[in-house]
């Protein structure tokens, strides 16, 4: 079942806004047993769906003040090798395979336009991709966000386990 349920959510949502609470906080806070949120966190985990408590980063905080998009065309059939490149990368944050003019949707960030160039130099370079197109990001209005998807299935009623 890919489907969470309310009390999924509650705990999800928790976790977000106090990730360094402990499962007996947590289960004080949500009014259950301390073993029901510790076998909620356990099947979260099993599924996939909490993939454990990375703390927030800020790379521009970090120097890294410019993020761009590329778009890339690749040879067919060289997906995987190419993205095992890309990953080598460290300025390459995340990687997408997409539908539409573009095979890969490549995040990455850079300290300045110099830098940029450079990291982009990197990614044109990796065998069997053939085109890119490349956008800095001026802003970002909405981030990477989960919690409107967790607050409407807090909404839902529970489903039997």
């Amino acid at each position: 079942m890919s489907e969470i349920d309310e009390l999924d959510a509650r705990l999800l949502l928790l976790l977000s806004d106090e990730p360094r609470l402990g499962v007996l906080e947590c289960s004080r806070q949500l009014g259950v047993a301390r073993g029901t949120v510790q076998a909620r966190m356990d099947r979260l985990e099993r599924r996939g769906v909490l993939r454990g408590f990375p703390p927030a980063v800020d790379l521009a905080a970090m120097g890294y003040v410019l993020t761009a998009f590329a778009v890339l065309e690749i040879a067919q059939g060289r997906r995987v090798e190419v993205a095992e490149r890309l990953e080598a990368i460290d300025e390459v944050c995340e990687v997408h395979a997409t539908t539409g003019q573009g095979d890969l949707l490549v995040r990455m960030v850079a300290r300045s336009n110099a830098d940029l160039q450079r990291v982009i130099d990197e990614v044109v370079d990796v065998r069997w991709v053939e085109r890119t197109s490349t956008s800095i990001a001026l802003t970002t209005p909405i981030p990477y966000r989960v919690r409107p998807l967790l607050e409407r299935a807090k909404g839902q009623p529970e489903t039997p386990e």
